[in-house]
């Protein structure tokens, strides 16, 4: 991959994948607000079960891990509504930055594959601290962090030389800017949130398995491709079968015709016939 330059700290457009993502979480979000504000006690109970659990996860609720990135920590508190504005600020930087050199498909390959890499990392955790009989205190996963850290380290590996502002005011690589969120999420390992912790680093490894192993148009394309070879491969074998039943059929009227692998006919043509389709073509 080839190096860039360095860029000047300033918002990329709001377009393409970029806007759907951040739109789909502030919606999701002012969605749960209103709800609250309507039904307290139902939303209350039912935004407990869209969080990220992995003990809830491990006894039925497998929707978790696709719900729990568009619940934001505003949804909880009002003192979290500044953070959530942080968080999808912070997503529409990364994701429109990549989306400068990547198409829309690989941006929500990406960001899914971070989401679930960071529930999967979670569930791993929690059921390795289980075992040695330390399990981790129960942390429910909520937001989007896991995306935007997947997006994080995948810029640091696909274009470590660009440099941006940490907080506002040090110019710093985007190569250096991953290692040092994830020394910090390393030493969050040893605290309380080091479910957290773990899970973000989680999602980090998602995303780089994903740099290193996704085609450059998208899963989506890749899983569309193999969606319609397996449908002409079925058709194939149709006709296939169908050759077979038709040489049977034309056995038990005395004649023989013959059909190749892929059930087209073969026709046994004499020199004469040969010459003539050539004089016809030619």
């Amino acid at each position: 991959m080839r190096r860039i330059g360095s860029t000047p700290f300033a918002f990329p457009d709001f377009s393409g994948a970029t806007r759907r993502l951040v739109l789909v979480n502030l919606i999701a979000f002012f969605a749960v607000l209103l709800a609250q504000w309507g039904f307290r006690d139902t939303a209350g109970a039912v935004l407990a079960h869209l969080t990220f659990q992995p003990w809830e996860f491990l006894h039925g609720e497998l929707w978790q891990p696709l719900t729990y990135s568009f619940v934001h920590a505003g949804s909880f508190v009002h003192a979290g509504i500044l953070g959530t504005a942080l968080e999808l600020l912070t997503l529409w930087f990364l994701a429109g930055f990549l989306e400068n050199y990547h198409n829309a498909n690989w941006i929500y390959g990406l960001y899914g594959i971070s989401v679930l890499g960071t529930a999967a990392a979670a569930v791993v955790i929690y059921l390795g601290g289980a075992m040695i009989g330390f399990p981790p205190e129960p942390f429910p996963l909520y937001g989007c962090f896991g995306a935007i850290f997947g997006m994080l380290a995948a810029i640091g590996v696909l274009y470590g030389e660009v440099e941006f502002l940490l907080l506002f005011a040090i110019g710093i690589k985007a190569k250096y800017m991953a290692i040092i969120f994830a020394l910090i999420a390393v030493a969050m390992l040893f605290t309380s949130e080091r479910m957290y912790a773990f899970a973000q680093l989680g999602g980090a490894a998602a995303a780089l398995l994903y740099v290193r192993s996704a085609p450059r148009r998208g899963m989506k394309f890749v899983l569309s491709e193999q969606w319609y070879g397996l449908r002409n491969r079925y058709y194939r074998w149709k006709r296939r079968r169908a050759a077979r039943k038709f040489e049977v059929y034309m056995r038990s009227q005395g004649k023989t015709v013959k059909f190749d692998g892929q059930g087209r006919p073969i026709r046994d043509r004499s020199g004469s016939e040969d010459a003539e389709d050539k004089k016809r073509w030619n």
